[in-house]
């Protein structure tokens, strides 16, 4: 299976996936931006957008990138029957995210967050259920707007905690040395993701 959807995060266009795109596509992979209203639509809207664009591509891995997992996540529980290979989640705010509820106190920052501010503080998707393989990528680099409304706790990539991101029945995890948007930009983590839609499991280096 050689053709991959990647589902970027809140307040970003799906072009911000095209470097990591542009990695898996020398890597002989088939990409697929899918594009989607974070903070104007709400989460099932946007995930039965993503299950049509997967029935159209037909079988495939799914990387979804902190908000983009929550839809890919909501997506596939949702539809039993979607093809799919593996499954990854680039600094995801699985179990809720501390960042987002803090943001959210604040006016302009619920506007901000609009119809996804719930999400940030629900953990909708702290347990996987399907048979197919769940990779988690987080990072410990704690370097994002997360911050701005105070020290987060113990390691993080700046907007979401590494305990945040980790998913229940998930095949594997690993944290890398990576901020939570820089995480789209690094080579190594487009190696263990390359490494984890081959086999199923990180490489021992990414860890």
């Amino acid at each position: 299976m050689k053709a991959v959807v990647l589902v970027h995060g809140l307040w970003m266009p799906g072009l911000v996936m095209s470097p990591l795109a542009a990695r898996l596509s020398r890597a002989g992979y088939r990409c697929h931006l899918f594009d989607y209203a974070g903070r104007d639509r709400p989460l099932a809207a946007n995930a039965e957008r993503l299950a049509q664009l997967a029935r159209r591509v037909g079988p495939a891995h799914f990387v979804g990138h902190s908000l983009g997992g929550l839809v890919v996540m909501e997506a596939l529980n949702s539809d039993p029957a979607l093809g799919v290979g593996r499954v990854a989640l680039l600094g995801t705010p699985a179990r809720g995210c501390l960042a987002g509820r803090r943001l959210a106190q604040h006016g302009f920052g619920r506007w901000m967050l609009g119809e996804s501010e719930t999400l940030w503080r629900e953990g909708r998707t702290s347990r996987w259920t399907r048979p197919e393989p769940l990779g988690v990528i987080a990072g410990n680099f704690p370097l994002g707007l997360g911050r701005s409304f105070g020290r987060l706790p113990g390691p993080n990539d700046g907007v979401v905690c590494v305990g945040e991101a980790a998913v229940e029945g998930a095949a594997d995890f690993t944290v890398l040395p990576v901020s939570h948007s820089g995480m789209l930009l690094s080579a190594r983590v487009a190696s263990a993701l390359q490494q984890f839609l081959e086999t199923g499991r990180f490489a021992p280096h990414a860890q």
